[in-house]
């Protein structure tokens, strides 16, 4: 009961931004925190999905605030981490969660698709350091905690450009991590398949049969990534836990 006790005090209290926050692992990510004591500050495209997220929050006890935001667009990032200041006065952790993945083979041309992977995935995480790391020089504290992939950890086919954002996000993360000082924190987590909607926004019709089928046979529940998350915001101050990777025992 006592460790119990003690892990529940390193998140209590603590305000965490979360971007994508709307379903999946953000979601996820949002209730456990909540429930756990923090104050969530949720950003996403779907504003219906928030207000969701933010009834189901308040009606367990939490504290939690909303904005629409389009992680595509620096101005929404920076206004969501400012309402966290704000409304909490404070800013202790952000999740860069956000991320699509519409994958097909490269002779598809989705060049649309790759555009919008590299806004999302990989700018709109540039965006939320850009908008969290002077708060968290100012304040002398600070956690920033990236969603990557284990794409981003080995290349398969139909996957170049998706794996090309999630490499990228891990040479980001360990590169302020090496900037951060004894201050900050940097902590990188790549989740293997997990049981979402990210593949039915899939276009290419053979590769989303596919990654449904995979996804129904052997995908991990949001939760899990989710609690991996927790366990590396709990820790003590001094305590930085690089990366977290957690993937499916099914998937190779």
């Amino acid at each position: 009961m006592e460790q119990e006790e003690e892990v529940m005090s390193e998140i209590q209290d603590k305000v965490v931004v979360i971007t994508g926050a709307g379903g999946g692992i953000g979601e996820a990510t949002a209730l456990r925190l909540a429930a756990s004591g923090a104050k969530v500050v949720a950003g996403d495209l779907q504003e219906d999905r928030l207000k969701e997220l933010a009834d189901r929050v308040t009606a367990a006890g939490g504290e939690v605030a909303y904005a629409r935001t389009d992680v595509r667009q620096r101005a929404d990032v920076a206004k969501l981490v400012a309402l966290a200041s704000e409304r909490f006065g404070k800013l202790d952790v952000i999740v860069n969660n956000a991320g699509i993945g519409p994958i097909a083979p490269l002779d598809d041309l989705c060049v649309d698709d790759w555009e919008a992977m590299i806004d999302i995935n990989l700018k709109g995480v540039l965006y939320g350091i850009a908008a969290a790391l002077p708060i968290f020089r100012a304040q002398g504290f600070g956690h920033v905690v990236n969603t990557a992939s284990t794409a981003g950890h080995k290349v398969v086919p139909n996957q170049a450009v998706y794996a090309a954002t999630k490499f990228a996000v891990r040479a980001l993360s360990e590169g302020l991590r090496q900037e951060a000082g004894e201050d900050l924190r940097v902590t990188i987590v790549s989740p293997g398949f997990v049981n979402t909607a990210f593949v039915e926004a899939i276009n290419n019709p053979d590769v989303r049969a596919q990654l449904i089928e995979a996804r129904d046979k052997f995908a991990v529940p949001a939760d899990a990534i989710a609690r991996a998350i927790a366990f590396a915001i709990e820790q003590p101050s001094n305590v930085d836990v690089g990366e977290i990777v957690v993937r499916p025992t099914a998937q190779s």
